[in-house]
């Protein structure tokens, strides 16, 4: 029998989680057959995932009605729903976490999308979402905005676990690096435990070459010479990874430094970088580029369906997270050479990572009202 290249990922220190979640696939033992036979061991969530989730499909109409009949509506009504499911999950994962001693098998929730720029009513969701879930191996969502960092170091510092949504600069990474290191070293002079904090930064890939390659398209446009276009050109596709490898690379120092290593021995775990948005965007890239590319020790590769299906069939597997780093630079550094600054790229991604998932927060609320509307319609008639 052939090796699943799934399975391969974890050989080389990487953890595959899905990208995805829906009722369904949560209680007909499909969501079981993927942790058990491709290894894979966690789970993300986000407004997007839900509103395609609940909209798209009459998984939750039995759900909607009832707690429609307590007078739920809303914001309170999904909340409601999204925590069933995570409940489900990461009952369902409960295995892999205790088998590899809290390490893998987490559930992540977002906190609501119009709240990241509000550091204290993101404390408070997160705090609620942490309860109301009540288990171990769940992971609350905060975008790692400016306003975010704090709420991230306040949360971790009261022992929830926490998945930072939304990097993209490798400055802001840095950031919420140390944001953890910091709240561990809090909880240590409180004489509190760290050995069971989890917390992974999740930093998008994909949605840097979509931008940045348009940007480069414009570039191409107005370039004057041959050499110009060529070296324009050279840099299509190539950001993402460079920047992701870029960041690692940082994730490399910050835990392996003395600071962090004092909070080791007291059974610290690092905090893993995670690669989100690895779907190839655009069909003239490999449709596991991403995925093939960022593999390395203490990642996670968070893929929805289509890209673990891919991976699955044709992935090939290697230590590619390590591979050419200097070239990566180069890329960056011939980046910021034709004039396309990462930075404000950056900015403008984070910007609008928000402004979609509270779009898409929107029309999950509106898809709601709508069937609980529907219900009470056909319910009186």
């Amino acid at each position: 029998m052939s090796q699943n290249p799934l399975r391969e990922l974890n050989k080389l220190g990487q953890s595959v989680w899905l990208d995805y979640i829906r009722r369904r696939e949560l209680l007909s033992g499909e969501m079981k057959l993927l942790i058990d036979e491709d290894g894979v061991s966690g789970v993300t969530s986000n407004p997007t995932i839900f509103e395609k989730a609940i909209a798209g499909s009459n998984d939750y109409d039995v759900a909607i009605a009832t707690l429609a009949e307590e007078g739920l509506t809303g914001a309170p009504l999904f909340e409601r729903l999204e925590v069933e499911d995570i409940q489900t999950a990461a009952d369902l994962f409960r295995v892999t976490y205790d088998s590899t001693n809290g390490q893998d098998g987490f559930v992540s929730i977002e906190v609501a999308p119009d709240l990241a720029h509000d550091t204290e009513a993101t404390i408070s969701q997160a705090r609620r979402l942490w309860k109301s879930v009540n288990r171990p191996n769940i992971m609350v969502k905060i975008p790692g905005t400016q306003e975010g960092l704090p709420a991230i170091e306040q949360c971790l510092g009261e022992g929830i676990n926490i998945n930072i949504t939304l990097l993209f600069a490798q400055e802001r990474y840095e950031e919420v690096a140390y944001a953890y290191v910091a709240a561990l070293e809090q909880r240590v002079r409180e004489g509190k435990p760290i050995d069971r904090i989890g917390s992974v930064a999740s930093f998008f890939v994909s949605r840097i070459d979509t931008l940045v390659d348009r940007l480069l398209e414009t570039k191409l446009g107005a370039a004057n010479t041959e050499a110009e276009r060529e070296k324009i050109a050279a840099l299509e596709g190539k950001v993402a990874i460079a920047n992701a490898k870029a960041a690692y690379e940082k994730f490399k120092v910050i835990f392996s430094s003395a600071r962090f290593q004092a909070l080791a021995a007291k059974g610290a775990r690092v905090q893993r970088v995670l690669w989100a948005s690895t779907s190839t965007k655009n069909p003239k890239y490999r449709d596991v580029l991403y995925a093939e590319d960022l593999i390395g020790a203490d990642t996670v590769d968070t893929m929805p369906p289509a890209t673990v299906t891919a991976f699955r069939d044709h992935g090939r597997v290697r230590p590619s997270l390590e591979e050419d780093v200097a070239g990566s630079h180069r890329v960056l550094q011939q980046l910021a050479e034709v004039g396309v600054s990462l930075q404000a790229a950056t900015q403008q991604l984070e910007d609008e990572g928000v402004a979609s998932f509270t779009r898409d927060f929107e029309k999950l609320l509106q898809a709601l009202a709508e069937k609980r509307n529907a219900m009470k319609t056909v319910a009186s008639a």
